[in-house]
């Protein structure tokens, strides 16, 4: 028996109609869909795909262990997390040599803080992987806000709201355009770093950007915790030509 393939798809940030082309094609082709998902939830990638999913598609849902209620700096984060993965891609595994091809679904891009690249690390030397690039988060968000992000030579950064403070801060000083990303819990320390770098003010913050309950505002009027989906821009030097 021939073995199949594995496709990880990018979906987009939640915009079902921001899925490329190449990824509607390959998700309605698939004979297994595998997905992640919190408990109790349908999980985000999967409700993006909802109509490009065959009706005779085989599902895989994959329940995190935990996710925000447990610290990165636990010791017992990246053993537990590390333990869910492999189970994942054991089942994937499974259905490959079954001669199933399978995709698994992403929010985003795949390689931009994607679980699926976890998987990725543990499948690609064994089974033949196919990676269909997705819209990113920060992309779907800058145009939702109608914020032009980088111009002329202008260093964009990248930075997970997860780091220390005075990293954040450091950073925020030396890039010319920013995207924070990983915000819940992290936003009082973001605040501060963004104040430390005197760029509190200038900082948009948008909400489940392309999707139909986004929001758009100025850091500075947030008040209270903040989704997962949901990330912090700060616009280049504007304006230079």
């Amino acid at each position: 028996m021939s073995l199949g393939r594995l496709h990880i798809v990018g979906v987009g940030p939640g915009d079902p109609e921001l899925l490329t082309v190449k990824a509607a094609r390959v998700i309605g082709h698939a004979c297994v869909v595998a997905f992640f998902s919190r408990h109790g939830r349908v999980g985000h990638a999967r409700t993006i795909a909802d109509q490009f999913i065959s009706s005779t598609a085989q599902e895989l849902r994959f329940v995190y262990p935990f996710t925000t209620e447990r610290s990165v700096n636990d010791p017992s984060y990246h053993e537990d997390m590390s333990d869910f993965y492999d189970d994942c891609a054991e089942k994937i595994r499974h259905e490959v040599h079954k001669g199933q091809n399978v995709v698994l679904l992403c929010e985003g891009d795949p390689f931009l803080y994607g679980s699926a690249m976890y998987i990725f690390d543990r499948l690609h030397i064994s089974i033949e992987c196919e990676i269909v690039p997705g819209i990113t988060a920060m992309s779907g968000c800058w145009s939702e806000a109608s914020l032009p992000i980088t111009h002329g030579d202008d260093v964009l950064c990248v930075l997970p709201a997860t780091m220390e403070e005075d990293d954040l801060a450091d950073w925020l000083c030396r890039a010319d355009a920013a995207v924070i990303m990983k915000l819940g819990r992290n936003m009082p320390k973001l605040r501060k770093a963004l104040e430390r770098a005197g760029r509190l003010d200038k900082a948009l913050y948008v909400e489940r950007g392309t999707q139909h309950n986004s929001k758009v505002m100025r850091l500075v009027d947030v008040e209270g915790n903040v989704p997962y989906f949901s990330l912090v821009l700060l616009s280049g030097r504007q304006n230079i030509r």
